[in-house]
């Protein structure tokens, strides 16, 4: 099923997820349901707290060399954590919960990561690049984090009145 995302500045985007500690159908069913929302919204990655849910669970479909996502390529991470990070790469940006919006970001090149994958077994995984930016992505909202928050001081001020603005045409539309 697909679920709605939330976007920005919805409050709950703010709010650290917690631990899963059940790892049953319900977890599958959000799992399945993150997939194609996903999917649906031509992402790379979604965080739980994306569609709402505040637990600690991510995925991440990277496209392989033909553009396309293969589900055989699906990492769905459940409590991931951080072991190591090292290098230093920039990265243009975009996000499902601030939808039309792009830029830079600084993130660490090379990362370690341990997570439980959806039936609870221990899995650990050493990446760099484009993937470890997606990891470093989606462990950001597990935290109650946007990518915006990465940004300059002067283009995050620039990003909130462009915000601002879009949201205002988007209320005008609505209430014609």
């Amino acid at each position: 099923m697909i679920r709605d995302v939330i976007t920005y500045p919805n409050p709950l985007l703010r709010k650290k997820s917690e631990d899963v500690v059940k790892f049953d159908s319900e977890l599958h069913t959000l799992l399945d349901d993150m997939y194609e929302t996903m999917m649906e919204f031509s992402g790379v990655g979604l965080a739980a707290i994306q569609v709402a849910v505040p637990l600690n669970v991510l995925i991440i479909c990277l496209p392989n060399e033909e553009d396309i996502q293969d589900k055989e390529n699906l990492i769905e991470a459940i409590n991931p954590k951080i072991t190591h990070k090292d290098g230093i790469q920039i990265f243009t940006e975009g996000c499902l919960s601030v939808p039309g919006y792009n830029e830079d970001v600084k993130r660490a090149q090379h990362i370690k990561v341990e997570y439980f994958d959806r039936d609870g077994n221990a899995q650990s995984m050493e990446v760099e690049d484009f993937l470890a930016v997606a990891w470093q992505h989606e462990m950001d909202h597990l935290e109650g984090h946007l990518f915006i928050e990465n940004l300059s001081i002067i283009k995050r001020k620039k990003f909130e009145k462009e915000w601002k603005r879009k949201l205002k045409e988007e209320n005008k539309k609505t209430t014609l």
